[in-house]
């Protein structure tokens, strides 16, 4: 609930784009198409680097992304709390205090993300793009009591909140319609965020936190890319596929998996103000390679092996761009996915949904 209602609080800040851009369309419907605006012009929401600026262009954005994640699931199969706790070995079992199976469940996850960017045209062909982002992490567990049985003892929640890691890139242009996303992850985000836990003997320690609930990566990653994206009249359509490969491993001794995308987006102009958009996005991540010796316990998340997958995901959304009066080169984007396809390494929880809301601005 708190997620919807940031979105809802963004959504009551930018309405006015919701209804300045239509009611412009509506009432001079030429004007509005030779303001050079026009809500095809890019794609949903959830796309990055998706246009290029003319020279001497500059766009600036806020994005809100929500993921909510929740059961569990080895490879396409769903799970129980119960079948992880007493059939899934810990891969630590042997070293003090450490069960035979994973004794500590998570069953739900919440990742908040506020991004903020900037685009600027260095030349019509090149475009130059940062993008620096906050986020908040949820993760609710369950603990089993001792080293066997299902007996519950109690539950817990982690919390982590920080600075993540920095984009930088560039898009360069190869066609009016194609260009390459040459881009850098800067690792500003922590890997050594801490939290109390509930242990199977009942004990609360304070311990650093499992991957997933790390905020950066801790690695300079390369980000290569490739986008298309053209429109008409009354249609726009793209695709792009991007890729992360870790260079190196952390100071921590561990690098999160190589990740590779590609997504396909159709729109339907409803106006120049408003376009509906349809996209999938299919995408593989590797699994941890190396361990941090201080992420350790009988819990999913702990082992590096029970990271990555592979997923295909369908989201919807709609464009608005307001096209004259003080608004024009606002931009308001909304889209929604839900999974269609999650084959996880598992046990892992499944992405329940997301959403992303974004403003952008051009001058």
């Amino acid at each position: 609930m708190n997620a919807f209602f940031k979105a809802g609080s963004m959504l009551a800040l930018t309405g006015a784009l919701c209804t300045a851009g239509p009611v412009l369309a509506d009432e001079d419907h030429d004007d509005a198409k030779s303001s050079g605006v026009n809500a095809l012009d890019h794609a949903p929401i959830g796309v990055m680097g998706d246009h290029r600026h003319s020279k001497g262009e500059w766009m600036i954005s806020y994005r809100f992304m929500h993921m909510d994640m929740a059961g569990i699931q080895i490879g396409t199969d769903s799970v129980t709390p119960e079948q992880v706790a007493t059939t899934v070995p810990n891969r630590f079992f042997g070293a003090p205090g450490q069960p035979p199976t994973l004794r500590i469940v998570p069953t739900s996850m919440r990742m908040d993300m506020h991004m903020a960017g900037a685009m600027y045209g260095l030349s019509d062909q090149v475009t130059l793009m940062v993008m620096g982002n906050y986020i908040t992490k949820e993760m609710d567990h369950i603990t089993f009591a001792g080293g066997m049985g299902t007996d519950i003892l109690g539950t817990f929640r982690t919390r982590t909140a920080n600075l993540g890691d920095t984009k930088v890139a560039a898009l360069i242009g190869l066609t009016d319609t194609i260009h390459l996303n040459a881009g850098i992850s800067i690792p500003t985000g922590t890997i050594t965020e801490e939290d109390d836990i509930l242990t199977p003997m009942g004990g609360r320690p304070t311990v650093r936190t499992p991957y997933p609930m790390q905020i950066g990566s801790g690695t300079w990653d390369l980000e290569p890319g490739v986008t298309y994206i053209d429109r008409n009249d009354a249609f726009g359509w793209g695709a792009q596929i991007r890729g992360s490969v870790r260079l190196g491993d952390n100071d921590e001794g561990y690098s999160f998996g190589d990740r590779a995308m590609a997504t396909i987006w159709g729109q339907a102009s409803l106006s120049p103000a408003v376009a509906l958009s349809g996209r999938v996005q299919a995408e593989t991540l590797g699994r941890i390679d190396g361990i941090d010796a201080l992420i350790r316990g009988p819990v999913q998340t702990a082992n590096p092996d029970f990271q990555g997958g592979e997923t295909v995901t369908a989201f919807a959304g709609v464009n608005f761009a307001a096209t004259g009066s003080v608004f024009k080169g606002w931009r308001l984007g909304i889209e929604g996915g839900l999974p269609i396809v999650q084959d996880l390494n598992g046990p892992q929880m499944p992405l329940d949904y997301s959403f992303t809301v974004g403003v952008q601005k051009s001058f």
